[in-house]
């Protein structure tokens, strides 16, 4: 397994991999990987010729008062992680390697990404659209794995590469969960024991809400008002947003008569999780 650490010696390699007519898989991740990413790896691996996992912590799309400093890094243990999941390529820039000083062009997604996180993330997406971006201009892959727990930013990505004609499929990757049922997540690691507990409101709302709809309520209000009261009534979650939205424009909707997306962001102290589902008629 090699490990790239300079965008150019990258980009070189992958052009090199194209020229000799191998396919290429790739998962973006920002490390600290858990069995979520490892799942998102295995449904790449099968269908390239080489995978490549990349490790980069985005300075750009966090907020000034977001936890970039405070983000988990563990790389040794992520190395070995790829390694049996036998992962090719492992990218690993600095972040100085890959934003040039004074830096002024960015990706910007205009349609999906004001609604959701990117109401309470400003920027957020810019700096997504415009990482991923540059990550596919390095990488060249053929196939691109997301996972579905971040449903906006797949969603985004997928309208990008639509909209900016990359030669790329994008494959969604099923929420990973744990025993319990709480989402995994690198954030995870920031809740205190009584915190981990009480996270699990997010998904018992959302299985409050799929048995309401599977029982025919359709009316949103109603919907959120059950999801609202579940959560409210843990100590310390605090909500960020319940939003119901049509599954493709993401545009908020009153009643579910199509595909609806349901996502939640909910803070417990200084961490948020986000989580979601999708109701079919």
């Amino acid at each position: 397994m090699q490990i790239i650490k300079s965008p150019e010696e990258m980009q070189r390699l992958a052009l090199d991999l194209k020229r000799s007519g191998q396919t290429i898989g790739f998962v973006p991740t920002m490390g600290f990987l858990h069995d979520g990413h490892l799942s998102l790896m295995r449904l790449a691996r099968p269908k390239c010729d080489v995978l490549v996992v990349s490790i980069f912590v985005n300075p750009t799309q966090f907020g000034p008062n977001e936890d970039l400093d405070a983000y988990p890094r563990d790389f040794e243990r992520d190395e070995q992680l790829c390694a049996d999941e036998s992962v090719d390529m492992i990218f690993y820039p600095e972040p100085g390697n890959m934003y040039a000083a004074g830096a002024s062009v960015w990706v910007d997604e205009e349609s999906l990404s004001g609604v959701l996180c990117g109401e309470s993330r400003p920027g957020h997406f810019r700096g997504v659209c415009t990482v991923v971006a540059k990550l596919f201009n390095l990488v060249q892959p053929d196939l691109a794995v997301f996972g579905e727990k971040d449903a906006q930013q797949l969603r985004i990505i997928e309208r990008m590469v639509r909209d900016l004609n990359f030669p790329i499929e994008i494959v969604r990757g099923p929420i990973l969960r744990e025993a319990d049922g709480l989402a995994m997540s690198s954030r995870n690691k920031y809740l205190s024991a009584e915190q981990r507990k009480n996270a699990l409101c997010l998904r018992r709302s959302l299985d409050a809400v799929c048995l309401n709809f599977e029982q025919g309520e359709k009316n949103v209000s109603s919907l959120r008002k059950t999801m609202a009261e579940l959560i409210d009534a843990v100590s310390g979650a605090e909500i960020d947003y319940i939003s119901f939205v049509d599954d493709a424009s993401l545009e908020p909707v009153e009643s579910v008569q199509f595909s609806t997306l349901v996502a939640l962001a909910v803070k417990f102290g200084s961490t948020r999780l986000i989580d979601n589902t999708i109701l079919v008629p």
